[in-house]
């Protein structure tokens, strides 16, 4: 006890030498360099400035032991491994958190809404779901995330920079993710299942999507006619038919169009690809629809049948025509698009467009087209190169 009380004393004296001012040397001699004199010159430089500096890339640090951990970002040196899972960190604050997705502990519960967290700068960061905060903001075009590493991702596309390639097409992505995802098209792999119905997806949006088919939610409803819809971009694409919005211009006959698909569909008049071919009878079609009704051929499907006299029809349209019969009302529709028209010769002329004639030859350059007004839009394409420019 004695000791203790002595060590206590003098624990005592040494803080008040410490914080005492130093008392006036009055000998001629020069005052020497303490231990004690050192060390406050070492606290000193320590709160002044950094004394450890990284050789390899110049950061400073206040200690030498955060000096050695930074240098296992150069080394890759991973000191502590997860013993369940193999995974390693260079940092024992990274593998403690880790270590929580095993054990299940997420200490970080969230007031608000009660989802915990592993970490705290990841309920910090869920935390601006609640608040709107979206303090990282782009210098280029004003758009503001509530993660870093989402404006980082947002700043590829201003940059143009696409690092992840795909080795066999060679389309390339802002994000590895993206990438991995694109890779299932060349694999097929479609690791999300239904479990109600067995359909498999590649991407897990799809299947969270398909899902509310099974569960008749329709969360996107049209505040002008109350149609609900499973998605967003369903509900986007429908606003254009209120709003008379097309959007998707084809760049050869300027015909527009209120979807993306149907420009895509419609580009194949010009480049005349077919990219569905019947595998049983060689055929091939421009529009995935039209093969699926052609399958039906083969197949001897009819899903579409009359509620009057029960005949089964392979097309919508064929039903259409057939149900004109009853009504005596005489519509005549296409069978390839479901187009309807009220004259016969009209919808003869239409059907050139799905022959493979090219009926109409412009003079100029000898381009065909399979009805005169795209062959008069074309036409116009001469009349510009030729009128002189002011």
């Amino acid at each position: 006890m004695v000791l203790k009380e002595e060590t206590h004393g003098q624990n005592e004296i040494d803080e008040k030498q410490q914080f005492e001012k130093p008392k006036e040397i009055t000998t001629d001699e020069k005052p020497t360099l303490t231990k004690k004199t050192s060390s406050h010159e070492r606290l000193r430089k320590s709160k002044s400035g950094c004394n450890f500096s990284c050789k390899q890339c110049r950061k400073s640090f206040s200690q030498k032991s955060k000096l050695d951990v930074h240098m296992r970002v150069h080394t890759g040196e991973k000191p502590y491994t997860c013993e369940q899972c193999g995974k390693s960190f260079s940092q024992i604050q990274g593998f403690k958190a880790h270590m929580r997705i095993h054990t299940g502990e997420k200490k970080f519960p969230c007031q608000e809404c009660g989802k915990s967290f592993y970490h705290a700068g990841n309920l910090a960061a869920h935390m601006r779901i609640h608040t709107g905060e979206k303090p990282f903001s782009c210098k280029q075009c004003g758009k503001s995330f509530c993660q870093k590493p989402n404006l980082d991702i947002h700043m590829k596309i201003h940059n143009g920079e696409k690092p992840f390639s795909c080795k066999q097409c060679g389309k390339s992505f802002c994000q590895k993710p993206n990438l991995d995802v694109h890779m299932r098209v060349h694999t097929g792999e479609k690791p999300y299942t239904c479990e109600q119905c067995g359909k498999s997806f590649s991407q897990k949006q799809s299947l969270k999507t398909h899902m509310r088919i099974h569960t008749g939610e329709r969360k996107f409803p049209c505040q002008q006619c109350g149609k609900s819809f499973y998605h967003a971009g369903n509900l986007a694409a429908h606003m254009r038919t209120h709003t008379g919005e097309k959007p998707f211009s084809c760049k050869q006959c300027r015909k527009s169009f209120s979807k993306k698909p149907n420009l895509i569909a419609h580009m194949r008049v010009h480049t005349r690809e077919k990219p569905y071919t019947c595998e049983q009878c060689g055929k091939s079609l421009g529009k995935k629809q039209s093969f699926k009704t052609h399958m039906r051929i083969h197949t001897g499907e009819k899903p579409f049948t009359c509620d009057q006299c029960g005949k089964s029809f392979t097309t919508k349209a064929s039903l259409k025509n057939h149900m004109n019969g009853h009504t005596g009302t005489i519509v005549f529709t296409c069978d390839q698009c479901g187009k309807s028209l009220t004259r016969k010769d009209t919808i003869k002329k239409h059907m050139k467009i799905h022959s493979r004639e090219d009926h109409f030859k412009c003079s100029e350059c000898g381009k065909g087209f399979k009805c005169k007004r795209s062959l008069n839009t074309h036409l116009k394409l001469h009349n510009r190169e030729q009128s002189p420019q002011h």
